[in-house]
């Protein structure tokens, strides 16, 4: 298997087959079936897809555990790509398992919870598959540690630059130092804004004064200039780099709740089956 094998992709497609094998099977059943008075739950293939689908329900919230049992390689990848297909297939099976039946119940609630979940996950799949290279292409071969360590770098560097210049430049340079934050509240590094950051407002304000400046500032001004415009584009970066990350981690807020809630609301799903019917 090639190391940059998709999960999507993994040998060959194996789980996509697998998954479209089983939905095949599933609507065959269905079509082929034919309960009285119609399709409904408690009929022996209600009862059969619900059992198919409560067992992958169950199987796939026990990816979350060997997804951590095992470090990266092919085993991880396999289990991913059965989670991301096998977990689409239960949109067939449980709508199948109900027979389009829904009404204001626990039932229909336990479907809900499941179509929720889903969605999330496949959400996921998406931000696995866009985030990672743009993440990468941003870093331009850095990690994020290094991004920040490059940024203090040209602070110091700026620093450096402003002894014997006038007091405002001095301060425009603290200030783009001490009051660059990085991260912030969820919306915040969602939004990623770095229109008016410190480092930028420095860098304009240093591009402005340079063209005032005289013969004598003039080489301390341009090289002002050029390193409070790479720590603005520096701080772009970070920026972006903090969203991305932001993006991905998100949807597992809501996925795995989802996936819990999923579970208990099967649990009860089936008491009431079996127990209070």
């Amino acid at each position: 298997m090639a190391a940059h094998e998709s999960m999507l992709v993994y040998r060959g497609f194996r789980f996509l087959r697998f998954s479209a094998l089983l939905i095949a099977i599933s609507i065959t059943a269905y079509i082929i079936h034919d309960p009285l008075p119609r399709p409904y739950g408690g009929s022996w293939l209600g009862y059969t897809l619900g059992g198919v689908s409560a067992l992958l329900v169950v199987w796939l919230m026990w990816f979350g555990i060997k997804k951590r049992k095992y470090g990266k390689g092919g085993l991880t990848k396999a289990w991913l790509s059965a989670h991301i297909y096998l977990g689409a297939a239960l949109v067939v099976t449980t709508t199948l398992h109900a027979g389009f039946q829904f009404s204001w119940n626990l039932h229909t609630f336990t479907y809900i919870l499941c179509m929720l979940t889903i969605v999330s996950g496949l959400f996921g799949v998406y931000t696995y598959s866009r985030y990672p290279s743009l993440i990468t292409s941003n870093r331009k071969g850095a990690s994020s540690e290094d991004l920040l360590r490059r940024m203090t770098e040209l602070d110091e560097e700026a620093r450096m630059l402003t002894a014997g210049m006038p007091d405002r430049v001095t301060r425009v340079v603290n200030e783009a130092a001490e009051k660059t934050a990085i991260g912030g509240s969820v919306l915040t590094q969602l939004r990623a804004n770095t229109k008016n950051s410190p480092a930028r407002k420095a860098f304009q304000q240093m591009t402005d004064l340079a063209g005032v400046a005289t013969s004598e500032e003039a080489g301390k001004f341009a090289a002002l200039v050029t390193v409070m415009g790479q720590k603005a584009e520096l701080v772009d970066r970070v920026a972006k780099d903090i969203r991305f990350k932001a993006i991905m981690e998100l949807w597992l807020y809501f996925h795995v709740p989802l996936a819990f809630g999923l579970l208990a609301a099967l649990i009860a799903h089936v008491f009431v089956v079996f127990y209070m019917t």
